[in-house]
């Protein structure tokens, strides 16, 4: 559940609002403003003078959409206005560009006469290479979209009308297909009239279904033609029927496709339809009836929701990104209906074909296979952005539409590299952890982020917390903060039955390194030293710590109690740099001080596995500043050594050094210099020779660099534990929870972390 304040906190920030304006270009020096700005801008506006066309070459034009809404229908608010329905246009602007690599403007616009709406987004046609229109109350914002597809030639695209019609005529195709029912001889009831009911309409008939098969309910009834409450895009779907009522247009039908309200569709009206029942109940935030009711009621029934949580979720973001980037990619004057249903049929082949092996481990090794329960593919499914954007702009190709006709190959080929794996890697490290559902024991329990975490980790299903310390304390720090604790477990050590149990395991483990008992009993009560017991014990699953503390004195009492899994030398740790089109590991940049040739092979072989268990390919690089023995001095036949170490326990990895840290990330110079090179593509793991060049290569990233660090993660220990770095914020702990539970998975598949 997302709470008030978590929302807010996130949307204020340290910078208002989820977007901004960043150059694309380089533009520091002086030569380089002259070049941006004037003159150098100049001979670019020329060669537009004498060929607007050459506006989609020489600006952003045509990579940039503009998001338009006057605010008079934002979803479970309604009519708020311009300036409130801002926050959900910023949204839309962040998943344009995380799925599609679509920059967005967004337009609010402090008008309500279609007019004046048509007129101002006209004018600024030039501007823009599509449109998309969102929130405008019908059927005004349905005029305001005929108006602007007749005058405009670049793709204008009404989201609320088609996003969700688009997948659900995806998931209603293979649904027929499983059915054994033709589209010809299907009957369809679509209940609801708005903007999303009509969509649905619209397409079901552009699919073929026979007008005479497609019955449209409302609040009211059938949409009927006697009716005088109709306006004109209702009224093109009006049938003289005499089913006038939703359970009477049920009944015998084939397919449902529900745009209204929540519990509208109650067990007698599944029962009353035909064989195989088609249920897409897509109302929000709550279906007309849920997955499990319709299930519970026929088990014939292919059923989806509007819900992620259920199998068929039918989401607008499977449509709406990909069906512009096509559009966009040809420059395409208009969206048709056309590409919309190639957009669909897109999505409908995909889940029919063998699922990524990526996807099936993002949902704990699911096995997805075509049928009532797969009838959609996953939403971080990679191949969607490739099928569906080409379909869409061969479609435009096919139907002349299209002002910039591309090879179709060349343009999967571009689709594939637009956006690289650094965009889902922690949306499916979450699902994989929720698979997972740790106990992660928490011993900063008073903490305030650590509190702020908890709550994260519980309404993502990611971990069960146990927090340690004084439970008024935690309750009071928790009541100020307006965090209700809820399911989170509160242990204090100094009251707990299990103190003189984890006392005496402590004594047995430290007992000829100096403790005494009476030492291990006072060391028990310190959180801490609690966790790690718990830790021990199985009385938790993973533990995260060190927020309050300094990193070395945290590392220590983990060393000490947990220490090393067997057969590993040392622990040691991973980071994560996420940047937008890559990702890369960095180790060791916060344990190991000067690790020998021995320890550095054992690093690059963690990292590895540990990248493997994320779905990525490893490839190594044992950074040095010598290129293949350009230097000879100590430091650099230490990590030549490591190569060969490395090497020789793990045939099978892609591993090179010693190597630059340019040319393990740049092809060009491998290629001229390094033409034996074992890195055919660039490496995505830097193992880095020593803490001090590691740890400050990783901080300039940070502070300098467009990248998210997550980490470090501990490798090798004997039990899941995880040390953060004090002042990192609950998103880390987060991160840090789902990366525990992942190799807590694969603890229990038997993985070994040196293969």
């Amino acid at each position: 559940m997302i709470r008030r304040e978590e929302a807010l906190q996130y949307h204020a920030g340290d910078r208002s609002g989820k977007i901004a304006v960043v150059p694309s270009k380089s533009c520091v020096s002086p030569r380089e403003v002259r070049l941006a700005y004037l003159p150098g801008a100049v001979f670019a506006a020329q060669e537009i003078g004498e060929d607007p066309a050459a506006a989609w070459r020489y600006t952003a034009r045509g990579n940039l959409v503009a998001v338009v809404t006057n605010g008079t229908a934002v979803p479970g608010l309604g009519n708020v206005g311009p300036a409130a329905a801002k926050p959900i246009q910023e949204g839309m602007a962040v998943l344009f560009k995380r799925l599609a690599d679509i920059d967005v403007f967004d337009l609010e616009l402090d008008a309500t006469d279609p007019e004046r709406i048509v007129e101002t987004v006209r004018i600024l046609e030039p501007t823009f290479g599509g449109i998309n229109l969102k929130d405008l109350r019908a059927p005004e914002g349905l005029a305001v979209y005929d108006r602007l597809r007749e005058a405009l030639r670049i793709p204008v695209f009404h989201e609320n009308l088609y996003s969700t019609a688009v997948v659900a005529i995806a998931a209603l195709i293979n649904a027929l297909e499983l059915a054994d029912k033709t589209i010809a001889d299907a009957r369809i009831v679509i209940c609801g009239a708005g903007t999303v009911g009509l969509g649905c309409a619209r397409l079901v008939a552009a699919l073929g279904v026979p007008r005479e098969n497609l019955l449209l309910y409302d609040v009211h009834g059938l949409v009927h033609p006697d009716r005088e409450d109709l306006n004109p895009y209702q009224r093109a779907f009006a049938r003289a029927e005499s089913a006038r009522t939703l359970a009477e247009g049920m009944r015998g039908a084939d397919a449902f496709l529900g745009a209204s309200a929540g519990g509208v569709v109650g067990p007698e009206l599944v029962r009353s339809m035909n064989r195989y029942p088609i249920i897409f109940a897509m109302a929000t935030p709550d279906p007309e009836i849920g997955y499990d009711a319709a299930r519970a009621v026929r088990h014939d029934a292919i059923v989806g929701t509007s819900l992620n949580t259920s199998a068929n979720a039918i989401v607008d973001l499977l449509s709406f990104p990909y069906i512009f980037r096509g559009a966009l990619d040809v420059q395409a004057s208009t969206i048709s209906e056309g590409m919309m249903l190639a957009a669909a049929r897109s999505l409908a082949e995909l889940a029919r074909e063998e699922v990524p092996e990526e996807v099936s481990r993002a949902y704990g090794d699911a096995a997805f296979t075509f049928g009532p329960e797969y009838l959609l593919p996953k939403p971080i499914d990679p191949r969607i952005l490739v099928r569906q954007s080409s379909a869409v702009a061969r479609q435009a190709m096919e139907e002349g539409l299209a002002a910039r006709p591309v090879d179709a190959v060349a343009l999967e080929e571009s689709l594939t590299v637009r956006l690289g794996t650094g965009r889902e890697l922690l949306r499916q490290l979450i699902i994989k952890a929720r698979r997972v559902s740790p106990r992660v024991v928490l011993p900063e329990g008073a903490n305030e982020t650590i509190l702020r975490a908890s709550v994260m980790l519980m309404d993502e299903g990611i971990a069960h917390p146990v927090l340690l310390g004084d439970d008024g304390r935690i309750r009071r720090t928790a009541q100020r903060l307006g965090i209700d604790l809820g399911g989170a477990a509160i242990v204090d050590p100094v009251h707990s039955p299990q103190q003189a149990a984890y006392a005496e395991a402590y004594f047995r483990l430290r007992g000829r390194r100096g403790m005494t008992m009476d030492l291990a009993l006072d060391r028990i009560l310190q959180p801490k030293h609690f966790g790690t017991m718990m830790l021990h014990t199985g009385d938790a699953d993973l533990m995260i710590c060190g927020i309050a503390d300094h990193y070395a004195e945290t590392m220590r009492t983990v060393i000490e109690v947990i220490g090393p899994a067997s057969g590993v030398r040392r622990i040691s740790s991973l980071q994560l740099v996420l940047r937008p089109k890559e990702v890369y590991f960095l180790a060791d940049c916060a344990v190991n001080i000067e690790p020998s040739a021995e320890d550095l092979a054992e690093i690059a072989l963690l990292s590895a596995q540990m990248v493997r268990s994320l779905g990525i390919e490893p490839r190594v690089a044992m950074l040095s500043y010598s290129n293949f023995g350009s230097v000879e001095n100590p430091q650099v036949r230490k990590v030549r050594e490591a190569t060969r170490l490395a090497r020789r326990l793990s045939s099978s990895l892609v591993i090179e050094g010693e190597v630059q840290l340019e040319t393990a990330l740049d092809g060009d110079i491998r290629r001229r210099y390094f033409p034996f090179s074992d890195l055919t593509q660039n490496a995505n793991i830097l193992i880095f020779p020593d803490l001090q060049s590691g740890n400050l290569a990783l901080h300039l990233l940070q502070k300098l660099g467009d990248a998210v660090v997550v980490g470090p993660v501990l490798m090798g220990t004997r039990r899941p534990v995880h040390v953060i770095q004090y002042g990192a914020p609950a998103q880390d702990v987060v991160h840090l929870a789902a990366i525990g539970a992942l190799q807590i998975a694969d603890a229990a598949t038997g993985i070994d972390a040196r293969t």
